[in-house]
């Protein structure tokens, strides 16, 4: 049992590990003085809806908690798939390479993809008609070429000119 290094009092119910080059540091904390620090505790994560699901898939038996059993640290920060069902976060950006198939997964069952699939913005004002688009883009490219010739960045230019000319022709 660890006590609060920062209290004294109660027992540790957060241990927090930082790195930085070779140094490793571990602070052990309870809920209060966690919470206090701005540092969110398993019963915070389990509120928000990705921690709630990735609660209920790790109590399910589903293929993210199966992954979890057997599966490898994180060869930047050791974090493994269980610490991620915890917590609903990844430990560092490698993660997203060590644990890419269960990820994956999970992904597609949320979201049925991998990719994004989903709508992009459409601007307001901009114009719908194919002739008139094309029109805007061929206008661009020769205020881009007028630019790029005052600012004397001729390979810029050469390839602005090609384009246009690829378009008209």
């Amino acid at each position: 049992m660890t006590t609060c290094q920062a209290c004294h009092e109660r027992e540790a119910a957060v241990h927090l590990t930082q790195i930085v080059g070779d140094q490793v540091t571990t602070l052990h904390l309870c809920g209060r003085c966690a919470a206090e620090r701005g540092v969110e505790t398993e019963a915070e994560v389990a509120q928000t809806p990705l921690g709630a699901f990735l609660a209920t898939m790790g109590k399910g038996g589903a293929p993210l908690a199966a992954a979890a059993a057997g599966a490898e640290a994180c060869p930047e920060c050791a974090a493994t798939l269980q610490d991620f069902r915890a917590s609903g976060k990844v430990g560092c950006p490698t993660c997203w390479t060590a644990f890419e198939r269960p990820l994956r997964d999970l992904l597609r069952r949320l979201q049925g993809a991998v990719r994004h699939t989903g709508e992009t913005y459409a601007d307001p004002g901009a114009p719908t008609d194919p002739v008139e688009v094309v029109a805007r883009e061929r206008a661009s490219l020769r205020e881009r070429l007028r630019v790029a010739i005052e600012m004397e960045q001729f390979e810029l230019a050469a390839e602005l000119r090609d384009r246009l000319r690829a378009m008209e022709g």
